[in-house]
């Protein structure tokens, strides 16, 4: 698997800092407020629960399943939701954590969402964003970091539902999915 990687782009303790940044932020803004945390499966998984147990805030969380990649490694633009939230977000403030944001396609679609269900606030936090992909302009008020055009896995992040598991994000070797 570690054969498959180009160049480790964050190590562990590099994603920790980020993600206390990110929780910081998130922590001082909803001071006080209830917060609906809703993790956008799969690939955000390692991120979400990193981050929520940094929060100091009432955090309750749902799930959503949504994608628009499949097997490919190109967003295919169309959205797909496979699993919807369970919770009624009308007038709550509302969270939307992500892994990476690409295109802006999911994530755009899903704020719209979350907003016509009556939520008092919609913020994304994405622990990584690639605007050179951006085809959306997509408003994400809690970014870790911004990453070069480059297919990157670990920490949640896969490729065909591989690599997952690695606590690092690396760099995949283009032979390894071209």
């Amino acid at each position: 698997m570690h054969n498959d990687i180009k160049e480790i782009l964050f190590t562990k303790q590099e994603i920790d800092l980020m993600v206390h940044r990110i929780a910081s932020q998130i922590n001082e803004e909803f001071e006080g407020e209830e917060l609906i945390a809703v993790v956008i499966l799969k690939g955000s998984m390692m991120f979400a629960a990193d981050l929520v147990r940094c929060l100091t805030v009432n955090v309750k969380l749902d799930f959503l399943q949504a994608s628009s990649y499949g097997s490919g490694t190109q967003s295919s633009g169309v959205i797909n939701i496979k699993k919807d939230i369970d919770s009624d977000i009308s007038g709550k403030n509302v969270l939307l954590i992500e892994d990476i944001i690409d295109s802006g396609n999911t994530l755009s679609l899903l704020k719209k969402e979350m907003q016509s269900r009556g939520a008092k606030t919609v913020k994304i936090a994405s622990l990584l964003s690639k605007p050179d992909r951006r085809v959306v302009n997509v408003e994400v008020e809690y970014i870790g970091t911004e990453i070069p055009d480059e297919f990157v896995v670990g920490y949640g992040l896969d490729m065909d539902e591989k690599y997952r598991q690695m606590d690092y994000i690396g760099i995949l070797k283009p032979e390894v999915y071209m």
